[in-house]
């Protein structure tokens, strides 16, 4: 294993706790601050930015529109869990609709 490798997955093992941020609400912006040179944290910060910024669209939907739009919110919850399972172990992941997303993000 060459000395970058092992740099980065040092890298992940100490941060994976902002990586766990990223889906939390609007705490995304703190890993999106913190950690400007960190790929893996923010690969995970850029999904859960663009994952808050839909479940804030489709909430605003939902109160338009409530049976509707409530089954999107419990999805987007179920793929917020799942961001944060795999942060924890270590794992990038492209969460479907959402890294397209996250790739169009200008910060």
């Amino acid at each position: 294993m060459d000395k970058r490798a092992r740099v980065s997955l040092k890298d992940i093992d100490e941060d994976r706790l902002y990586a766990l941020l990223s889906y939390v609400s609007l705490l995304c912006v703190f890993p999106l601050i913190q950690k400007k040179g960190n790929e893996f944290v923010q690969s995970h910060a850029r999904q859960g930015l663009a994952l808050f910024l839909s479940e804030f669209v489709i909430f605003i939907l939902s109160i338009l529109f409530p049976q509707v739009m409530a089954p999107f919110l419990f999805i987007f919850g179920v793929l917020a869990f799942w961001g944060m399972i795999k942060s924890l172990k270590g794992e990038k992941v492209e969460i479907p609709f959402i890294y397209p997303l996250s790739q169009k993000l200008v910060l």
